[in-house]
């Protein structure tokens, strides 16, 4: 299949935005995408995942049939299942060793380490029958679930698109009692990414790779009308975003758009952050799409495009880079005058996310001398 560079370009930016929220008090966190919007890169992230999902089945039903299909998704399904599972145990060692070198960091939860050393097998147990879903990897514990659903209900998207889409919104809008009946080691009730909720968002973008071809020529006869529907959408989302970070002093007008949109809950995904990522996204698609794949054609973009073609590889780095970057920063005096230095450290793990990315993507190049080296073969 015919990759789209824009498209893995916004994946890799997806996944770099993840890398710098999981900093608490790195610099560049306050230029990522939920720093302009009430949505961020996980809404991104996972639309895009269902848009290539839609994409790609259509193509492999196509030319192998349904069944091809359904079993390339169930062993995606298991792949990812696979990736959480030795993300946690990586995320809980990386930590564990930091914790062992006096560098302190925040950004998972100390227990991880903890518990990999005094009940690995435990750990691992839970982590696998996903009982726990350690932060940082919540994103992928979605994931799995939702990729585990697509050989039944892609073909039924497909077969109905609207009874389809229909059905999504009604378990969307039960979402959080319906949450609340997964066991789970958190404390509060259900997983933390509310499956319930973000499937609205996935399956959004399934339709939206599926049906892309037949969607678009209809949408574009209004496009003035949708374009300037989604401008205002999107300015109204900054100025929720701004009186966030003013505080105090913007309060009443916080509280005066809060009796417009209500609260606004990012882990069962409220209506204010998903219509909000819908207009980013028509922006994207149409307005900009030329600058964007102007913009994919450059040495940053493809960059980010790299990062975004590694995939599950490029979350489990994302994860364990985030880890890293935080324990750096924490190491960092406090002040303004160390300002430059905790700048540094995000772009030494932006550039060191884009090496490892680009070194795995050629390993067709290098891995089978390594193995034949190695008597692996």
């Amino acid at each position: 299949m015919k990759r789209i560079a824009a498209l893995d370009m916004l994946r890799g930016y997806a996944l770099v935005c993840i890398m710098l929220d999981h900093m608490p008090i790195g610099v560049l966190r306050n230029l990522t995408l939920t720093n302009f919007a009430v949505f961020d890169a996980a809404e991104l992230f996972v639309l895009l995942s269902g848009f290539l999902v839609g994409m790609v089945w259509v193509k492999v039903e196509a030319r192998q049939g349904l069944r091809a299909a359904q079993l390339r998704f169930l062993r995606r399904a298991v792949q990812v299942w696979l990736a959480l599972i030795a993300g946690a145990i990586l995320l809980a060692l990386f930590s564990a060793l930091l914790f062992k070198l006096q560098l302190n960091h925040t950004a998972v939860w100390f227990q991880y380490a903890r518990w990999i050393v005094e009940h690995p097998i435990g750990y691992v147990a839970t982590v696998a029958l996903m009982w726990m879903q350690p932060n940082l990897l919540d994103v992928l514990a979605l994931y799995v679930l939702l990729i585990a659903t697509v050989p039944l209900t892609v073909p039924f998207l497909l077969r109905w698109p609207w009874l389809a889409m229909a059905v999504s919104v009604a378990i969307w809008i039960f979402a959080q009692p319906l949450n609340a009946l997964i066991p789970n080691q958190r404390p509060g009730p259900g997983l933390l990414f509310n499956p319930f909720g973000w499937q609205l968002l996935f399956f959004a973008g399934v339709a939206m790779g599926a049906f892309r071809d037949r969607i678009m020529p209809v949408l574009r006869r209004h496009s003035a009308l949708l374009t300037w529907a989604s401008v205002g959408v999107l300015l109204f989302s900054l100025v929720i975003v701004v009186s966030w970070r003013i505080g105090a002093p913007a309060k009443p007008v916080s509280l005066f758009l809060r009796q417009i949109t209500g609260g606004i809950d990012k882990w069962s995904l409220d209506f204010v952050r998903f219509i909000t990522i819908l207009a980013a996204s028509w922006i994207v698609a149409v307005p900009l799409a030329r600058p964007f794949a102007w913009m994919a054609a450059t040495v940053p973009g493809e960059a980010l495009a790299e990062i975004g073609r590694g995939g599950l590889f490029s979350f489990i780095v994302c994860v364990m880079l985030s880890i890293w970057g935080d324990a750096l920063d924490m190491t960092v005096q406090p002040g303004p005058a160390n300002l430059w230095l905790r700048l540094a450290i995000d772009i030494w793990l932006i550039t060191a996310f884009w090496v490892i990315a680009a070194i795995w993507m050629r390993r067709e190049g290098w891995l089978p001398p390594l193995r034949a080296r190695l008597g692996l073969d």
